[in-house]
């Protein structure tokens, strides 16, 4: 038996409460972990945890156990971490997460130039647009885009982007180009649906825009702002490929715009690994302050 291996399986299925959760974080077989626990609680001579049809129960050896487990397993984190900060080579595994649009467009690429520079390194990279648990689900590292809620993670601003309003020639030719956000107010808009609403923000004002489409999907309101279907405001990360080819054109460049951030989110360590801090360093060169798809869209520097 590998302890090492069979304390990490252990520490995982305690904490997400399922050898079937714990299993895919850690890319092994349901089979394969429950035969790690067998081992280590025969190797321990105590019943770690009570199995029932429905859940999983930590015995009182096992919660005392699961304390000193997770100890050793950060100590032992923080260890590599401290060796990794002076050590050039990046290696092992890596887990990051990222909203599927902007992940398709700028984070994969990125991830891809920064593993042939590093051959060692292995990468998981998902992709999706729900707010994943970094600590239950096993990440390394998300990116998330806006406002980040209140948590015990800690998040480092690699880039900024701008929302900006667009629409296609033909819708602009056919309805007439906005000059004020009154005037806009009256537009066919396509909104995009979030927790808070489909109002849109310029600067400290908020607008109710009404319009023919809403999605949570901003490949779709793109899409249909190409084809003439309405005003879409979307961030200029999702738009950028749209205004280069002429197929969108921004309106009201003039009024104040809203920044959002991009974030690289991780759990809160004393030290943070060296694959994670490289890829931090090296995502944030790669997109730049402003952001390389908005110096493609001619946009004016972001203020500071």
């Amino acid at each position: 038996m590998n302890l090492l291996d069979a304390m990490t399986a252990y520490v995982r299925v305690a904490e997400l409460g399922s050898y079937t959760r714990a299993a895919e974080t850690l890319d092994l077989s349901r089979t394969r972990i429950s035969r790690l626990i067998m081992e280590l609680e025969s190797h321990l001579g105590v019943r770690l945890l009570q199995r029932t049809t429905r859940r999983l129960h930590l015995t009182e050896a096992g919660e005392s156990y699961l304390a000193r487990a997770q100890g050793i397993l950060q100590a032992l984190e923080e260890a590599e971490a401290e060796l990794g900060a002076g050590s050039t080579e990046v290696c092992g595994r890596l887990r990051v997460n990222g909203p599927m649009s902007f992940g398709m467009r700028f984070l994969s690429p990125v991830i891809a130039r920064f593993m042939l520079e590093h051959p060692s390194l292995e990468v998981r990279l998902d992709l999706n647009d729900r707010r994943v648990d970094l600590l239950e689900e096993g990440y390394d590292l998300a990116i998330r885009i806006g406002e980040l809620p209140d948590s015990s993670l800690v998040a480092r601003r690699l880039a900024r982007c701008r929302m900006v309003p667009c629409a296609s020639p033909e819708y602009l030719a056919r309805f007439g180009e906005p000059r004020t956000l009154a005037e806009l107010a009256e537009h066919r808009c396509l909104r995009y649906r979030t927790a808070s609403g489909t109002d849109w923000q310029f600067g400290s004002e908020r607008l109710a825009v009404h319009g023919p489409l809403e999605s949570n999907n901003g490949d779709v309101l793109t899409q249909a702002a190409e084809a003439g279907l309405g005003i879409a405001h979307q961030p200029s990360f999702l738009i950028n490929e749209s205004i280069k080819s002429g197929r969108l054109v921004p309106v009201l460049v003039e009024e104040a715009s809203v920044t959002i951030g991009i974030h690289g989110v991780y759990p809160a360590r004393r030290h943070l690994p060296a694959k994670v801090e490289r890829l931090l360093d090296f995502l944030a060169e790669a997109w730049g302050d402003p952001p390389e798809w908005e110096r493609e869209m001619g946009l004016s520097p972001l203020a500071q």
